[in-house]
């Protein structure tokens, strides 16, 4: 099953960049287009092995899927806000802004994927047809009420919060490189994810596999003999184990790890917390998300390096 999940990512992780600003457009936050991204590869991983023929078109067919699942997540969103099939767009809590400026917050979800889809990916009208699953005169119909929708936003950020004393205790036991610290901090049902890559369920399997990765990994990012990552990717990375701090983006407290380079520092990686009183239930470490790290590092205006899809 590995192998021809390695396979399979062979054939569209050449598309996941466009699927990743799809999905931002789609969804209009970092967090839920990345969740978006992922789902969607793994759907059609899924489904690719239930078809008899491979689609015609991979790009074309991957957007589908992921307009399919993102329209899903909308309609129980109105199912359970109980709302009718006649709704309009749903509210967000968190600001609204594309990295390009252009915001699509009063647009249906299938007019906003159709005008996302022809107007900023350049599909023909026949090819938003395919990935929409619908007819091109509903297409044609659907751009045009979209259009005609778009509209500027006048909303402001959302206002910062505290980070949670958990994250600050984490982040001084990760810089004191206290593995023991980090352990007590952790739930013993903890899920602990590198994003895209693998997950680990409990703290034992966190101590044994990813917090050491996420507190030594540098060690062997400056391995020239190592194999792992496109060694341009690295280049002038130190084996100077990284910092962690916490920064708050959008009113959520994020931690951020700062790998050290001979020209200086660097994020390159970004990790989310859900906590459960005075402990963590659950870690999200962004590290093989390039497309994700750059969008969130650039709203937080901190610098930052990328270390591609995957280590393998």
């Amino acid at each position: 099953m590995k192998a021809k999940w390695h396979r399979f990512l062979d054939v569209y992780e050449p598309v996941r960049a466009e699927l990743y600003r799809y999905c931002r457009y789609l969804t209009r936050s970092a967090w839920d287009a990345e969740d978006l991204t992922q789902d969607a590869l793994a759907r059609a991983f899924a489904t690719l092995g239930r078809m008899v023929e491979e689609p015609p078109n991979p790009r074309a067919w991957l957007f589908r899927v992921a307009s399919n699942l993102w329209m899903d997540q909308v309609r129980r969103r109105r199912e359970v806000a109980g709302l009718g099939d006649d709704a309009g767009g749903f509210s967000e809590p968190r600001a609204a802004r594309e990295a390009a400026g252009t915001l699509l917050v009063r647009l249906s979800p299938q007019e906003r994927a159709a005008v996302v889809l022809k107007d900023v990916f350049d599909f023909s009208v026949e090819e938003v047809a395919e990935a929409l699953s619908t007819t091109p005169g509903a297409v044609k119909t659907a751009l045009h009420r979209g259009r005609g929708k778009l509209v500027e936003p006048e909303g402001a950020e959302d206002a910062g919060q505290a980070a949670p004393g958990v994250l600050d205790a984490f982040c001084d036991a990760f810089n004191a490189r206290d593995l023991d610290k980090l352990m007590s901090l952790l739930l013993d049902t903890a899920s602990i994810e590198v994003v895209g890559v693998t997950t680990e369920y409990g703290a034992e399997a966190a101590r044994k596999r990813v917090l050491p990765g996420m507190l030594f990994g540098s060690q062997r990012l400056a391995d020239p003999e190592w194999k792992g990552i496109d060694p341009r990717l690295r280049t002038g990375a130190l084996p100077t184990s990284p910092r962690a701090e916490v920064r708050i983006c959008r009113g959520e407290a994020l931690l951020l790890s700062w790998y050290a380079h001979d020209d200086g520092e660097a994020v390159r990686a970004v990790t989310r917390v859900e906590v459960d009183g005075d402990r963590i239930a659950r870690l999200q470490n962004y590290f093989y998300t390039p497309d994700f790290l750059a969008d969130v590092c650039r709203e937080l205006d901190v610098p930052f390096r990328i270390n591609g899809y995957r280590y393998w």
